[in-house]
């Protein structure tokens, strides 16, 4: 029993971390740095703003995900496909987003409601981080690591296309997995660097079909290496940086501004180890940056919640974040 409550505070821990997150970068996302400490101090937003403390469509992706998930009655790509499409036409046209969502979930959505094949509906050449700010769900699934793989690289392929997005998604499932089952963060950037190499011209056809056929690609190896090569490069500059101390600066300066995958997956990891120890501090990191900064703090806090359970964040916050309810109904183990 005590590995099962443990599991499900780590789950826990992560959905609402990710939500945290969100909500404490929504407000500073369009904000230099400088104008985020005239706001908030040098700390940065360390407190929700708001009851409930609205968040951004990182989260309603997230519990798109989530409940498609919940709903499946396998975790097949037949069984899966349909219910990520129609949870994600009914966020499409929902009145609730609301929240600046991205242009790449919008125009994938509209081609998805024509009923057209996902592989066609997607956009081919987008690697936005949208396609890894809602995966934390399927890393906190108990699947085997090659169902993990094809679910993270399905939902992400439904609107991104782009290799590096399916790869970078992967990439953020399995660190959510990694540490749900108890690795520390320290650990993470080798072990991420090594899945990465070994998966590196493995391309999932069960899963993703057709999707690597488009001019100038010559083949599915070649078309998902490029993807893993991306995310090998930007871990390479996050274990660069982290030799180095804390400058206290933007860490979009060391791994990007987070508005593409593999450098939201960077960038996120960077503020969760520079403040291991201080999960809000973790948080409030990545809302303090030039870059994306509510998706660049939800995937820390998912990070983060993952490592620590629920306990790391401020108890009062439960009933205050939006969407509450759903996070913890999907948090909840389920037959």
């Amino acid at each position: 029993m005590g590995v099962i409550d443990s599991s499900l505070r780590r789950a826990s821990g992560s959905l609402f971390g990710l939500a945290y997150g969100d909500a404490l970068g929504r407000p500073t996302e369009f904000l230099t740095v400088a104008e985020i400490h005239r706001r908030y101090g040098p700390s940065g937003p360390r407190e929700l703003e708001g009851d409930p403390a609205l968040v951004t469509d990182d989260t309603q992706m997230a519990l798109a995900v989530g409940w498609a998930l919940h709903d499946a009655p396998a975790f097949t790509p037949e069984a899966v496909e349909p219910l990520l499409r129609e949870r994600f036409l009914a966020w499409s046209v929902s009145p609730d987003n609301n929240r600046a969502p991205g242009m790449t979930c919008l125009r994938a959505c509209a081609e998805l409601s024509r009923g057209v094949r996902w592989q066609e509906a997607t956009v081919a050449g987008s690697k936005g981080c949208g396609a890894n700010m809602r995966v934390t769900p399927i890393g906190l699934l108990p699947v085997d690591l090659d169902t993990l793989a094809g679910l993270a690289q399905l939902q992400a392929g439904l609107t991104h296309g782009h290799p590096t997005g399916l790869a970078a998604s992967e990439l953020t499932a399995y660190a959510v997995r990694l540490l749900r089952d108890g690795a520390v963060l320290a650990e993470l950037p080798a072990l991420l660097a090594e899945r990465a190499r070994g998966q590196r011209r493995v391309y999932r056809a069960d899963w993703l079909g057709d999707l690597w056929q488009r001019p100038g690609v010559d083949s599915p190896e070649d078309f998902i290496a490029r993807g893993w090569d991306e995310c090998l490069a930007v871990l390479g500059r996050l274990n660069t940086t982290l030799t180095r101390p804390d400058d206290g600066g933007d860490p979009c300066r060391r791994t990007g501004e987070g508005w593409v995958a593999e450098e939201a997956l960077a960038t996120a990891l960077l503020c969760a180890l520079w403040h291991a120890d201080d999960p809000v501090g973790a948080l409030a990191r990545g809302a303090t940056t030039a870059g994306d900064s509510d998706s660049i703090a939800a995937l820390a806090g998912a990070f983060v919640g993952a490592a620590h359970g629920l306990s790391a964040w401020p108890r009062a916050w439960s009933t205050r974040i939006e969407y509450a309810d759903q996070l913890t109904t999907l948090a909840t183990p389920h037959d």
